[in-house]
């Protein structure tokens, strides 16, 4: 089994610990397993939260991150605060072993003082940024990005861009189905991708997700195979093509054609994972007008072209097939 050890250390963020703990917790793989084991771990046997809310007691010390398959690290109440020498060492021992390790938020600095962050991109939470770029100028800061993957190494942004970033390394380990799976649990959409914008400006207060179009949601991913217009669209919700506009950016952030192709690539993205069906069928049975179309639209989402999205992502002989 993956195990996951989650670091915290002395005033602790509180939801950037328990959004890995929770995410990776609550995956399960097609057959019903856990997917991973969660440990939370510390350089002391107590620590305090952020805030002195309350504290945190870790199960186990500094030798779990030894043992980890995959490390996450929390952001801390002061980022400037010096990384503690043994901290320090353990995180670079773990990653000269290969060990996956990933900052949420703030956990960016943390990450950054080990020094296994120099020369890479990352980002941590916009508001932070300036002052991660200024502490570590060897490190390329994002501020506009959800997360960024450099393979081993993974950082992401604060609050949901954290969850954006676990449902990630869960496809990444597990395949799109049991990460939607474990989206659907988190109440978690799992089309945003890591190069999209950290926050979206609304003209109002949005309509809360899904209290109008999660019908029309349903029925488009089901249908995101055939060729939709815009009016064509409109007539299915009822409502004229300028209200249409309006509801989708207020409550998922995008166009209805923007969201149906996000929601043609995933289709996309599960059948190159799980069939051996030519780019040219998958091309057909997503929705997309020609194998071009969808070469190009599928580099611009996913950052890669089908071929090598397979052959990262493909389930392998041995592995549960998803279900339905």
């Amino acid at each position: 089994m993956h195990t996951v050890a989650v670091l915290a250390l002395d005033q602790v963020i509180p939801f950037d610990l328990t959004a890995a703990i929770d995410a990776f917790g609550w995956v399960r793989l097609p057959d019903g397993r856990p997917a991973y084991r969660v440990r939370v771990c510390s350089p002391a046997r107590e620590v305090s939260a952020a805030a002195g809310a309350f504290t945190v007691r870790a199960p186990y010390g500094l030798e779990a991150l030894a043992e980890a398959d995959t490390i996450i690290l929390p952001g801390v109440a002061d980022p400037k605060v010096p990384l503690q020498p043994e901290v320090k060492e353990a995180l670079r021992a773990a990653a000269a072993n290969g060990t996956r390790i990933a900052s949420i938020c703030v956990g960016a600095f943390v990450f950054a003082a080990t020094g296994l962050l120099d020369g890479l991109r990352a980002t941590t939470h916009w508001a932070a940024a300036p002052h991660l770029a200024a502490m570590h100028p060897e490190v390329t800061v994002d501020p506009n990005v959800l997360y960024v993957d450099n393979g081993q190494f993974l950082t992401s942004a604060g609050a949901a861009a954290a969850m954006d970033m676990c449902l990630h390394m869960i496809r990444r380990d597990h395949g799109s189905a049991v990460a939607a799976h474990t989206a659907r649990l988190c109440v978690m959409p799992l089309e945003r991708e890591g190069g999209q914008a950290q926050f979206i400006v609304h003209d109002q207060p949005p309509v809360p997700a899904g209290a109008t179009l999660e019908p029309l949601l349903d029925w488009l991913e089901d249908n995101c195979d055939q060729d939709f217009t815009l009016d064509e669209i409109a007539a299915k919700a009822g409502m004229s093509t300028r209200t249409l506009n309006r509801r989708f950016r207020e409550q998922t952030g995008t166009t209805p054609l923007q969201w149906l192709h996000r929601a043609r690539v995933r289709r996309a993205q599960y059948l190159l994972e799980n069939t051996e069906h030519p780019v040219e069928r998958i091309a057909a049975q997503a929705g997309f007008g020609s194998p071009t179309a969808f070469r190009e639209r599928f580099r611009r989402v996913v950052g890669t072209s089908p071929q090598a999205y397979r052959r990262a992502f493909r389930r392998t002989e041995g592995d549960p097939l998803p279900t339905a």
